[in-house]
């Protein structure tokens, strides 16, 4: 979310060259390089498979704290208001 107080400030996700003050013909292409996106893609999956094999592990081998954050998670899930 955008911060009120500087209503000009670029989110994270915005492309830069696109805001207030760009050329009007400096238009960045779309999509550069596939393979390197794609690539990038790859290794993030990856990374996230990798990441909740880890997190799946020490569930296992540490069963208390992982109730504790099961519960600590049904806490908050409970008392957020939508």
């Amino acid at each position: 979310m955008p911060d009120r107080d500087f209503p000009h400030t670029p989110t994270p996700g915005a492309r830069r060259g696109t805001g207030r003050g760009a050329e009007p013909s400096a238009e960045p292409d779309r999509d550069p390089e596939p393979a390197r996106e794609a690539e990038r893609r790859r290794r993030r999956a990856q990374f996230l498979r990798d990441l909740a094999e880890a997190r799946q592990l020490r569930d296992r081998v540490q069963p208390r704290r992982a109730k504790t954050a099961r519960l600590r998670h049904a806490m908050r899930m409970r008392t957020f208001r939508w």
